[in-house]
């Protein structure tokens, strides 16, 4: 990034006229405001990009305000300086080529920028939205801000990648993931709005939620008091609960997906790898499969399970609350096979969440363990139990299924299972001992035989004599 003496190096004029100091006035900024981008953005556009430059570290305030007062002052000069006969009136360069003439940004950088935030989204045309900008990137689509005209909102648009689009099966996928998202309609759930196909881009609208994710304040190394945590994952309960109710499971709770927004609520997003627990069909197609992520997946989402229900999204649920109120994640590890290995594998304990934050209550960490069950018989059954707990934390009682349900149910599996090892090794002793005795008895017959045969042949040679 160029230091600010470079914003006074503005070569893109023919008049040669320097820069103005970064201390432009007032009216020159709000001239500049309302100047339309030779490139085709708008005044609105322009102000995102500006935002998207700063946020990003390329510029300073004071060297965007310095290129725009600029770039205001060679447009005042255009319109007093009427055009030779026959000529038109020259366009006035555009903030991104003054800030690259300026040398505060490259052409490198400018290129890029006008394909995220420009070029990028004019591109993308659907009928009836505006696109704003772009707001990120996933594994199959590219999310854009954007302005629903009909009613005059702001919403998020989805739209699946160029490559994937020309792949059915990810169409399918798409198509999919924006089926099942209808179907759902909660306040603590991202809610789908349109769908649709327009040139070749594959799109589907969706609620504009405007907030950090959990991830976000976990990346800076935020813990989460008691009770904050619990409020939050009372919500996402919520919406597991929705989507149960509509035979839906989620299959990819985890920090990322949880957005906290500026009034306190909590929105769960992304449901890409949603299904319905009915769709067999669906699940034989992913049998075999891991399907989640590592971090936070469930054990029968690494073994591939078909039969997965929402259990598996309550498992992936304390995951995420052990995260938030531990700082680390249940399981970790150098691959991503060796964390999903730990979720399976038995002899892996669970450090407790109230023994690495020692602020927190037992019962919560009694309530994330009972979440964090491997065998899914011992978890909370369906979201409505978990919220029962979670109402106690919260009003500082102590939970009334977690503290019953674990250990007597896993003892007493574990109980069967030592008996039925006994039986198979006392019925496997017995058998070796029968033997033994079969063997002893057959070798004593077998001596009588010998001997009553030695006995007839002496009766019978004493009687010869």
């Amino acid at each position: 990034m160029a230091g600010p003496a470079d914003a006074e190096k503005i070569g893109t004029s023919p008049s040669k006229t320097p820069a103005p100091s970064p201390t432009a006035s007032p009216s020159a900024r709000s001239s500049s405001s309302v100047t339309q981008d030779p490139r085709g953005l708008s005044a609105l556009d322009e102000s995102n990009l500006e935002r998207s430059i700063i946020r990003r570290g390329l510029a300073t305030p004071a060297e965007v305000e310095a290129c725009k007062a600029y770039r205001a002052k060679l447009a005042a000069q255009a319109q007093a300086q009427p055009p030779a006969e026959g000529s038109t009136l020259a366009p006035t360069p555009g903030l991104l080529d003054v800030m690259v003439g300026a040398k505060v940004l490259t052409k490198g950088q400018m290129a890029r920028l006008l394909q995220e935030r420009g070029g990028g989204a004019k591109k993308l045309d659907i009928p009836g939205y505006t696109i704003i900008e772009k707001l990120g990137k996933g594994s199959m689509g590219v999310v854009f801000k954007a302005r629903q005209n009909s009613v005059n909102r702001i919403v998020a648009v989805k739209v699946l990648l160029d490559a994937l689009a020309q792949n059915k099966e990810f169409i399918r996928r798409f198509e999919h993931e924006a089926q099942i998202a209808a179907k759902l309609s909660h306040n603590n759930i991202v809610n789908a709005i349109d769908a649709g196909e327009a040139g070749g881009r594959y799109f589907f609208v969706m609620e504009y939620v405007e907030g950090p994710t959990i991830k976000d304040y976990l990346d800076k190394n935020r813990r989460f008091e008691e009770k904050e945590a619990v409020r939050i994952a009372m919500a996402v309960a919520e919406a597991l609960q929705h989507a149960s109710q509509r035979g839906l499971i989620h299959r990819d709770i985890k920090p990322d997906n949880v957005i906290l927004t500026k009034d306190g609520g909590v929105k769960l997003a992304d449901l890409g790898l949603a299904r319905l627990t009915g769709d067999e069909a669906w699940g034989l197609s992913e049998a075999g499969m891991a399907i989640g992520t590592p971090y936070y997946i469930s054990p029968e989402q690494v073994r591939g399970q078909t039969d997965v229900d929402i259990r598996a999204d309550i498992y992936s649920l304390g995951a995420t609350l052990y995260h938030m109120v531990t700082g680390k994640v249940p399981y970790g590890g150098e691959t991503p096979s060796e964390v999903m290995r730990k979720h399976v594998d038995p002899r892996v304990e669970l450090v407790p969440p109230d023994h690495l934050n020692t602020s927190i209550s037992s019962g919560l960490g009694m309530v994330i363990e009972t979440m964090l069950a491997k065998n899914r018989e011992n978890r909370y059954t369906t979201p409505d139990d978990l919220m029962l707990d979670f109402k106690c934390l919260l009003q500082g009682d102590p939970p009334m299924l977690a503290g019953q349900k674990p250990d007597s149910l896993e003892a007493l599996a574990e109980g069967d299972t030592g008996e039925h090892v006994q039986s198979a090794v006392d019925d496997a002793q017995m058998a070796e001992i029968a033997s033994h005795v079969n063997a002893r008895n057959q070798i004593i017959a077998a001596l009588a035989v010998v001997l009553a045969i030695s006995m007839v042949t002496n009766v019978l040679f004493f009687v010869a004599r």
